[in-house]
């Protein structure tokens, strides 16, 4: 399936910024199932300094630098991404859960090496024997390691409510326990808590979710960011799990970066001088490229 994608950031400022400095992570990765045909990114003020990198994680990221005041900010990518259905998993031949535990932390070479450093804690994912309780029904002794997986996202979905008042971007994994409601990065924090607390390799992966219902008409800009997850199995490598929607993500599912968590993959961020309060307004649309010559009906440009 082919999807044109364009994801607008922009900031509104009370006050002058005279410079910032941003780090943006809105260029699709190059997979073996997934590839840009075209994509642009571009920025307003037009910044002094550009400069496009791969960052530690294999993620494609630009640096900005803008030196001239400017009280707003908007940075909009658009692309058009090939992606195809990943080939259809066997869990049942999976090898356990604990095989995969001993060898991430015996092998010292590539990929074991790679997948190593995702079973620690980092900022958004601390690791605590709570987590490792709540995870532990999905892991008995000898279950392969993608039936567990496929139980905990299970479980995450039917036990937990959609709830995007109930969270912000820095409620603990544990909070978001107690409480039993989040978002869909909340439930991808928690299900890397899970593996890592049990000494499983997971990341945290950024994208987007195509979300067009048959039959109703699409609305411009509705769609948002999307967040899930990726499990490590020898054999068939990372393998996505999207515990928000219970689904194994195919050819529905975009993805932009891999990281520990959020704080790696976040699409922008960054240090201002100046600039008072300000108005966040994003807007995000992603649409089947059959449907580019329909008539979606547009949602209002309401600006801060």
């Amino acid at each position: 399936m082919i999807y044109r994608v364009s994801h607008l950031t922009e900031y509104v400022y009370s006050d002058f910024v005279s410079s910032s400095h941003h780090q943006v992570h809105l260029l699709s990765r190059r997979l073996p199932n997934q590839s840009t045909r075209w994509e642009e990114l571009s920025v307003d003020p037009i910044p002094g300094r550009r400069h496009d990198h791969t960052d530690a994680f294999g993620n494609r990221s630009t640096h900005l630098e803008i030196h001239e005041p400017h009280r707003r900010l908007a940075v909009m990518s658009r692309s058009e991404i090939e992606v195809e259905a990943s080939s259809s998993l066997l869990p049942a031949l999976a090898p356990p859960w604990e095989v995969v535990r001993d060898l991430v932390r015996l092998r010292s070479y590539h990929p074991w090496l790679e997948a190593f450093e995702f079973t620690f804690a980092s900022p958004y994912v601390p690791i605590s024997e709570r987590v490792a309780e709540f995870a532990r029904p999905s892991f008995p002794p000898g279950r392969p390691i993608i039936e567990a997986a496929i139980d905990l996202m299970h479980r995450i979905h039917d036990g937990f409510t959609y709830d995007s008042q109930a969270t912000n971007v820095s409620t603990p994994v544990e909070e978001v326990l107690s409480l039993r409601r989040g978002v869909c990065q909340d439930f991808a924090h928690l299900s890397l808590a899970a593996f890592r607390a049990l000494g499983l390799p997971a990341r945290y992966v950024s994208g987007y979710l195509v979300t067009a219902v048959a039959g109703q008409p699409r609305l411009v800009g509705a769609d948002a960011s999307h967040a899930w997850i990726q499990a490590y199995c020898p054999d068939a490598g990372w393998v996505d799990f999207d515990p928000t929607n219970d689904v194994l993500p195919t050819d529905k599912h975009i993805t932009l970066a891999f990281g520990r968590d959020f704080g790696d993959v976040t699409p922008l961020r960054g240090v201002i001088l100046g600039g008072g309060r300000h108005q966040l307004r994003v807007v995000v649309d992603v649409a089947p490229l059959s449907e580019e010559d329909s008539q979606p009906t547009e949602l209002p440009a309401s600006r801060p």
